[in-house]
C-alpha cells in the first residue's frame, strides 16, 4: 500500500481526480467529511444512546455522542502527531502532492467521529439482541430464504457494518450516502472483510466484519481506489487502511480511561483504589503540588485522565511509526495498544471496569430490558417486512408500514434487503424512542 492512494480525496460519483494541492485551504475536503458527519441526523441520534450505563440520568455519564466527540478529539491529536512524523519520513507527500500534517488529523478525526454511528440502542447488548433474534429467535425462520452470508450478516449484526451502510447507502436525493472521501471511509473500516468466514484467524481484521452483503460492491470499489491489499482470493477481505489503526487506538484510549472515570464518578469503583491504577499509568508525569491542591474526586480523576490520555496518544503515535513499514506491507496483525509498554496497566484498568461497571446490576438490568424491547420490535417489523416481500400484508402490517419514515424502502425483490432496512430503522432509534415505540406496540401508550 502507498500513501498517495491511501489519502484519496475521491468521493462517490466523482469523474475527475481530486488533487490535494488544488484544495481550498479554508475548507479542505477531509474537513468537509467531519462537517457532513456532525450535521447528519444519524450522528445527532447518538445523544440518547448508551455508551456504558443505559438510560442514565447522571450528568457524569457518557453517551455515544459524547464518547464519539472525545474519540474524535483524541483521534485528531493522534493523526496530527503521526502526520507530522510521516511527512518527515516521506517528504514528497508534502512537496509533490501538497499534503499537510493536519490532513492526517482531519481524516482520523472524521472517521473517529463516525465510529459508533451504526450502533443500535442499548450499547453492544443491542447488537447481540438483534443477532439473537435471527439466530435463536423467530427470525431464524428467514434462514431458508437467504444466502449463507446474508443470514450471517443478520445473526452477527455488526455496528461497524451498519455504520458503513449509513455512511455510504444511496437513497433518493442522497446518492452515495454522506459522500465522504474514500480516505475517511477507509480509516473508518476497522474490519475490512465480509461476515463469512467467521474469525478465520487471530489477525485483528478477522475479529469482526465491516460491511453487509448489500454494500459489498461499494466496499470493493473503495478498497480498489485506496489500493488496500487483498488478503484472500476465496472471500472478500483486505488489509486495513493504516489510519484505521489510529482510529482504533483513539477509541481504545477513550473507553479504557473514560469508562473507568465514569465508574469512579458513579461510585461503582472506589476512588482510592481506582486512582492508584491511573497513577500507575502516568507515574513520573504528575506534578505533586498541583495534584495535592485538587479537593474533589471529579477534579483528581480529571487531572489523571488528561495525563493518561496524553501519554497514550504519544505511545500510540510512536508505535505506529515504529511499525509503519509492516502496516503498509500488511504484516502488522494486532491493535497498536496491544504491543504497548503500558499493556499491563491498561489491562488492569479494563478488568476493573468489566467487573465494577460493565457487569454492575444497573447495567445488566437495563441490558436485559433492552434485549426484550429490541426482540419485540423485530418480531413486529420483521414479520411485516417478510409479509411485504410475499405480498401477504395483513391490516396490522399495513398499519405498521404506515409508521415507517419515508427513508425506509421495502420491496418485493429481496427479503434480505427488507430485513436489513428494518434493522437499520430500529438501529437508528435512540434508547428512549426504542422504549416508547415498544410501549406503543404493546398498547401501553397512544
Amino acid at each position: 500500500m502507498n500513501w498517495e492512494q491511501l489519502l484519496s480525496l475521491k468521493r462517490f460519483g466523482d469523474t475527475n481526480k481530486r488533487l490535494r494541492k488544488e484544495q481550498d485551504e479554508t475548507r479542505l475536503g477531509f474537513e468537509v467529511d467531519y462537517d457532513r458527519i456532525i450535521f447528519s441526523s444519524e450522528f445527532r441520534g447518538l445523544q440518547d444512546k448508551t455508551q456504558v450505563v443505559p438510560l442514565s440520568k447522571t450528568d457524569f455519564v457518557h453517551t455515544r455522542l459524547t464518547h464519539s466527540l472525545e474519540v474524535s478529539v483524541v483521534g485528531r491529536s493522534l493523526g496530527r502527531r503521526v502526520g507530522q512524523l510521516l511527512l518527515k519520513k516521506h517528504p514528497h507527500l508534502e512537496s509533490v502532492h501538497g499534503y499537510k500534517m493536519n490532513d492526517f488529523g482531519a481524516i482520523v478525526a472524521a472517521a473517529a467521529l463516525a465510529h459508533d454511528i451504526g450502533n443500535p440502542p442499548f450499547g453492544h447488548s443491542g447488537e447481540k439482541a438483534i443477532g439473537a433474534y435471527f439466530k435463536d429467535g423467530n427470525g431464524s425462520e428467514f434462514k431458508k430464504h437467504l444466502t449463507e452470508k446474508e443470514y450471517q450478516d443478520l445473526c452477527d449484526f455488526e455496528g461497524n457494518a451498519n455504520g458503513f451502510k449509513i455512511l455510504t447507502e444511496s437513497r433518493e436525493g442522497r446518492e452515495g450516502g454522506l459522500r465522504l472521501s474514500y480516505a475517511t471511509l477507509g480509516a473508518f473500516m476497522k474490519y475490512p472483510k465480509e461476515s463469512l468466514p467467521k474469525k478465520p484467524s487471530d489477525h485483528i481484521v478477522d475479529k469482526k466484519y465491516g460491511f453487509f452483503q448489500s454494500e459489498k460492491a461499494m466496499f470493493q470499489n473503495i478498497a480498489s481506489e485506496l489500493g488496500l491489499t487483498k488478503r484472500s482470493d476465496d472471500y472478500v477481505t483486505y488489509q486495513r487502511h493504516p489510519l484505521a489503526f489510529l482510529v482504533e487506538a483513539a477509541d481504545d484510549i477513550c473507553y479504557t480511561i473514560i469508562d473507568f472515570e465514569d465508574g469512579i464518578n458513579l461510585g461503582l469503583i472506589e476512588e482510592e483504589y481506582a486512582l492508584e491504577y491511573l497513577i500507575n499509568l502516568v507515574r513520573g508525569s504528575i506534578k505533586t503540588e498541583n495534584y495535592s491542591a485538587l479537593k474533589t474526586t471529579e477534579d483528581r480523576v480529571s487531572y489523571l485522565r488528561a495525563l493518561a490520555i496524553g501519554r497514550l496518544i504519544n505511545e500510540a503515535a510512536s508505535l505506529f511509526m515504529k511499525h509503519e513499514d509492516d502496516i503498509l506491507a500488511g504484516k502488522f496483525e494486532t491493535a497498536l495498544l496491544d504491543v504497548s509498554q503500558y499493556k499491563a496497566q491498561i489491562k488492569d484498568i479494563i478488568n476493573i471496569s468489566i467487573k465494577n461497571v460493565y457487569r454492575s446490576k444497573e447495567v445488566i438490568n437495563k441490558e436485559i430490558a433492552g434485549y426484550k424491547i429490541l426482540n419485540q420490535l423485530l418480531e413486529s417489523f420483521g414479520e411485516m417486512a417478510h409479509h411485504y416481500f410475499d405480498n401477504k400484508m395483513s391490516n396490522y402490517d399495513k398499519l405498521l408500514f404506515s409508521t415507517l419514515p419515508e427513508t425506509v424502502k421495502l420491496s418485493n425483490d429481496s427479503l434480505y434487503q427488507n430485513l436489513l432496512a428494518v434493522c437499520l430503522y430500529i438501529s437508528k432509534l435512540s434508547d428512549t424512542n426504542a422504549m416508547l415505540l415498544h410501549k406503543k406496540l404493546q398498547g401501553q401508550i397512544l
